[in-house]
Order: structure tokens, then C-alpha cells, then sequence
């Protein structure tokens, strides 16, 4: 984890032993010393929402708001 902190990496998805036996992962931000553990499936869609650029998270508000 030093190795990736020196290399900025933004964030890093941790699965220990404890993870694993529970389906969790330890989200990690750049910058931080905290960190987040939460079910697989739901960090997954939390940093898939995150990668949406601001402009198709703009587009993608008009058409729900359009509907």
C-alpha cells in the first residue's frame, strides 16, 4: 500500500482476509487515513457513478428530469 500511496494512486480497493470472508472491500483514498468498508457490489457502483464525466452526469439529469 506505501508503494501506491508514493505513486499517487487516487484510490485503492483493500480485500484482507476479513474482507474476503465478509464479500467486502476497504476503499482507500489518496490523502486520507480513513477508510471505508463496504460490500463489493456497492463500492462498485459507487466509483463506476464517480467516473461519470460532470458532462454526462449533466445529460443524464435532463433526461430524467425531461421524463
Amino acid at each position: 500500500m506505501r508503494e501506491h500511496s508514493l505513486a499517487k494512486v487516487p484510490v485503492l480497493g483493500v480485500v484482507g482476509k476479513r474482507e474476503a470472508e465478509e464479500g467486502k472491500v476497504s476503499i482507500r483514498r489518496l490523502g486520507s487515513d480513513a477508510q471505508n468498508v463496504t460490500g463489493l457490489a456497492d463500492a462498485v457502483a459507487a466509483l463506476s457513478a464517480e467516473a461519470v464525466p460532470p458532462d454526462l452526469k449533466r445529460s443524464r439529469a435532463e433526461i430524467a428530469a425531461a421524463a
